[in-house]
């Protein structure tokens, strides 16, 4: 669905579109290491649908210039013919056996129309809506397929092996699959966890956001949980597997995820809801068109041409345009400005939303850890450049994320750097490094500031600690010199959508976050948000979903990471934020915001709200038209070419209607009455 530079997005049972989206990702997640194996994907041509609707589309482009330029009639006639068989054999063989089951299909209705058509003359019209079907047939089931493989492809978070301890202290490798509750297992640095365990012995910073959403590594040690998938930072650990694989978080995620899609996967436009009842009232009354008069005297002649007359003005293609135009130029505005929804349900669904679920990291914030500040203590003899290239100087060879972010903002500022020699790391503490022959402490104050810490220090950390930052203290040879603050950054446009949403839906966005209390209560502050959730596991997450959507709530949840799957799987609809995006949550979410600008958010909900407005215009039109149609084809004489000329008028008069979505003025507007 994204990815290239073309995107084909399968909205509805025969309708889809093509639009460009140059400016969808390219390049791997940023901001942390990539899945271990990538997800596999299913080639489109192994579908049968694809191979099918292929067919029948080549067949179709082979037989049209023949038809145009009044080539042989035995060669566009047998070309046509085999389009016919090529793309209707999937919908019609899925159409019976729907009706097996008393259920009257739309593709088989589709089918039949064909059919009728060309028995009438009509044979282009006919194998153009065979083609139309067969393709959008094939485009959902790849869409389906590739949202399987994504959600298979999380389990590749987890590693395939990991080291067994033995009770006479040897080692062996074992599939994690294998693994029991009790086991005893080593996760050396770098490696991923293999499965959910507590940690028994050592200590080290291990990077859990694909499971909590935490910016930063989190220092472990004994007696602490860690997750399976989660990636071991420096030091080694020796766990104890705490459950099976098969029910680790990573495990659970995959089934809410897969138990969700399936809930919402019945899901359908609006017209498509009403869509059986009508297929079959039509089927029964062109019946009755062709049998009452044909049983009471008239020609078969004038009666076929009858019933295939009302066949055609009653169809509900007109009506089915009604929805398509307005949502499918919806779908491509909001492409043009970075947002891919990914099917017209889901621009359907986007104006529904009544209330919004914000992730932090990643969503609210940038999703990588900056300085914010920077405390020379008095006396120290540093000013900010100073303390900050001592303390980047001393970092420089980590590779922790709070190392990166001090030497990235000594980079930024210009500063250079000394050489250091001595360099040693001590997980969950910080670094000790010989700069300029003096020896530099750069780490966590509650590790490395003792009791004899003056005032000044404690008021500087107690201050950073309270706004939501993470404390760095830089000591040299022994005297603290000063206190940087790390805090992952907010988008600029944080506060103005916060206040979008609240405007549009009426009710202040709710933040969920897997984050400490602390930084989630201050962030949420800075945007105007006062319903705040930190602290939260997946599962947490998506039972909070299900518990607004229980009490009748239409939810949008937008977030970015594997942690956020089953919410965005779970909601009404779920918009992913696709430049630091998992794979999986690109996968699960409904649409993509593939720029990083958050403002859109509520724009890309304005513009579905606009769409709808135009969908109930033009299925005002469109039944205006069916019914003046139908009652001239039944009380008088309609000509078939009249009809067929106001049938496909009031397509073209819908489908224009619709179009005026496509204009750029359209986008503009919307974001200014929703800023």
């Amino acid at each position: 669905m994204y990815g290239g530079g073309v995107a084909l997005v399968p909205p509805v049972k025969g309708c889809f579109v093509i639009y460009s989206a140059l400016d969808q990702r390219s390049a791997p997640p940023v901001g942390g290491p990539p899945p271990a194996l990538p997800p596999r994907r299913t080639r489109l041509l192994a579908l049968p649908e694809a191979r099918w609707a292929l067919a029948s589309l080549v067949l179709f482009l082979l037989a049209l210039p023949v038809y145009l330029l009044d080539g042989p009639a035995w060669l566009w006639g047998t070309l046509f013919a085999a389009t016919y068989m090529t793309g209707g054999w999937e919908p019609g063989r899925e159409g019976l056996k729907a009706l097996k089951d008393k259920t009257l299909d739309v593709d088989l209705l589709m089918v039949v129309a064909a059919l009728g058509a060309a028995a009438i003359g009509q044979i282009l019209d006919g194998a153009l809506l065979i083609v139309i079907f067969a393709t959008s047939g094939a485009l959902e089931a790849a869409a389906t397929a590739r949202t399987a493989d994504s959600v298979r492809g999380l389990l590749d978070l987890a590693p395939a092996t990991a080291t067994r301890l033995l009770p006479d202290g040897t080692e062996e490798a074992v599939d994690t699959e294998h693994l029991a509750v009790g086991d005893t297992i080593l996760v050396r640095p770098g490696e991923r966890v293999g499965a959910d365990s507590q940690v028994l012995d050592g200590s080290s910073d291990v990077d859990q956001a694909t499971i909590t959403g935490e910016p930063l590594p989190v220092a472990k040690q004994a007696g602490d949980e860690v997750f399976a998938g989660t990636v071991n930072g420096t030091g080694a650990l020796r766990v104890r597997v705490e459950r099976d694989p098969s029910d680790s978080v990573i495990a659970r995620i995959v089934k809410m995820v897969e138990k969700a899609s399936e809930t919402k996967a019945p899901t359908q436009l609006f017209i498509e809801k009403i869509e059986q009842r009508y297929s079959i009232g039509m089927v029964i009354a062109t019946l009755a068109v062709f049998g009452i008069p044909l049983a009471v005297g008239d020609t078969l002649q004038s009666t076929l041409l009858r019933a295939m007359t009302f066949m055609i003005v009653a169809s509900p293609c007109a009506v089915v345009l009604s929805t398509m135009p307005p949502l499918l130029s919806a779908i491509a505005n909001a492409g043009r400005r970075g947002v891919l929804a990914k099917s017209a349900v889901v621009m359907e669904r986007l104006g529904q939303v009544d209330l919004v679920a914000l992730d932090k990291t990643g969503t609210l914030t940038e999703g990588t850890p900056r300085v914010t500040r920077v405390h020379p203590l008095p006396g120290s003899g540093l000013d900010e450049d100073g303390l900050l290239a001592l303390a980047a100087a001393a970092e420089h060879p980590s590779e922790h994320p709070l190392a990166r972010a001090v030497v990235e903002a000594a980079r930024e500022r210009g500063l250079h750097l000394p050489a250091v020699t001595g360099f040693s790391s001590v997980p969950g503490e910080g670094v000790t490094a010989t700069v300029d022959g003096h020896t530099v402490l750069v780490g966590s104050p509650s590790r490395l500031l003792t009791d004899s810490t003056t005032a000044p220090h404690e008021t500087i950390v107690a201050e950073l600690e309270d706004s939501g930052r993470t404390a760095v203290a830089v000591l040299r040879n022994g005297t603290v010199m000063g206190v940087l603050g790390i805090a992952d950054r907010l988008r600029h446009d944080a506060a103005a959508t916060v206040a979008a949403l609240t405007k549009l839906t009426g009710r202040t966005p709710v933040l969920l976050t897997g984050d400490n209390e602390r930084a989630a209560r201050h962030l949420a502050a800075e945007v105007g948000i006062t319903d705040v959730r930190a602290g939260l596991l997946p599962q947490d997450k998506a039972a909070a979903v299900k518990a607004w959507e229980a009490e009748g709530h239409r939810v949008l949840v937008v977030g970015d990471g594997v942690n956020d799957a089953p919410a965005l799987a779970s909601a009404h609809s779920g918009i992913a934020m696709g430049k630091a995006g998992s794979d999986l949550a690109l996968e699960t979410a409904d649409a993509i915001v593939v720029r990083d600008e958050l403002a859109t958010i509520p724009s890309i909900v304005q513009l579905s709200r606009a769409a709808r407005r135009l969908v109930i215009q033009n299925l005002a039109i469109a039944g205006t038209f069916i019914t003046v149609l139908v009652a001239w084809d039944l009380i008088g004489t309609l000509p078939l070419p009249l009809g067929v000329a106001g049938h496909e008028g009031s397509t073209v008069i819908v489908g224009l209607n619709g179009l005026r979505l496509l204009r750029e003025a359209a986008w503009p507007r919307i974001t200014k009455n929703t800023a």
